[in-house]
């Protein structure tokens, strides 16, 4: 297995990129996505701090973004790894990748329970604040 990263392209391939939501669970159909998002499924990552995607020869196998003020805080959004590639330590290169840009920042993320595992072997801790949310259009409840 020969992985690659990259920390500078933020424009993944919109199809590649939707593959890993569809995998992950995100994206419901792979077949039906919606015509009108697939074009503009790799927008948020353009307009993030920080992109690093991982890569098996030309395939898209993980991806990470970032939002940050390059100073004081940074929030890791959509760690996705394709569930072939899992438990192989990509995702904590991934993550290890973006704090090496701002290693001074605090750090935070949103997950799922199943995943408080991942992130506290890394050195994340639960956070006492209060989380309040806006549903967007595109997200799940």
């Amino acid at each position: 297995m020969d992985i690659t990263y990259d920390d500078n392209k933020k424009d993944l391939p919109v199809e590649q990129l939707h593959r890993l939501f569809f995998l992950a669970g995100w994206a419901g159909s792979e077949a039906a996505c919606d015509p009108d998002i697939l074009p503009h499924f790799n927008i948020p990552f353009i307009n993030s701090t920080i992109v690093v995607s991982a890569w098996e020869r030309e395939r898209l196998i993980g991806a990470v973004r970032v939002l940050s003020d390059k100073f004081g805080r940074s929030i890791i959004y959509d760690l996705v790894i394709d569930p072939e590639y899992r438990n192989k330590g990509i995702g904590r290169e991934l993550v290890n990748r973006c704090i090496t840009h701002y290693p001074n920042s605090e750090w935070s993320l949103e997950t799922s329970e199943e995943n408080i595992g991942f992130y506290e072997k890394i050195g994340f801790k639960r956070s006492k604040s209060v989380h309040y949310r806006i549903k967007g259009k595109y997200q799940p409840e």
